[in-house]
C-alpha cells in the first residue's frame, strides 16, 4: 500500500478489537495499493476517501497493526458515548 502525498484528513475510526472506544486517526485522502488479481496479474488500484480509510485500516490489520497504533501521541481514544456527542459521522 502506498500513501499519497498531499491531503491527510483526521477523522474517528472504530473497531470490533476496540469495540468500546474510538480514535482520530490521520489517513491519506487516495492511497494506491498493490494486488494480485485472481488470475494471477499484479495490479494498482486506486481508493480516495472513505473507501481509501477502510482500505487502509483493514491493510494495517494484515500488518498486525491497529488503528491505534496510527493515532497521533498526543491524542488518546475516547469512550464511544463521547464519540456519539462529538456530531462526526
Amino acid at each position: 500500500m502506498k500513501l499519497c502525498p498531499g491531503d491527510v484528513d483526521e477523522q474517528y475510526e472504530g473497531c470490533l478489537s476496540f469495540f468500546d472506544v474510538r480514535g482520530q486517526v490521520p489517513r491519506s485522502h487516495v492511497i494506491h495499493v498493490e494486488h494480485t488479481t485472481i488470475d494471477g496479474r499484479t495490479k494498482i488500484t486506486v481508493f480516495e476517501r472513505g473507501v481509501a480509510r477502510l482500505v487502509a485500516h483493514e491493510a494495517d490489520h494484515l500488518h498486525g497493526t491497529l488503528y491505534i497504533d496510527q493515532m497521533r501521541d498526543c491524542v488518546d481514544p475516547i469512550p464511544v458515548e463521547q464519540y456519539r456527542g462529538t456530531g462526526s459521522a
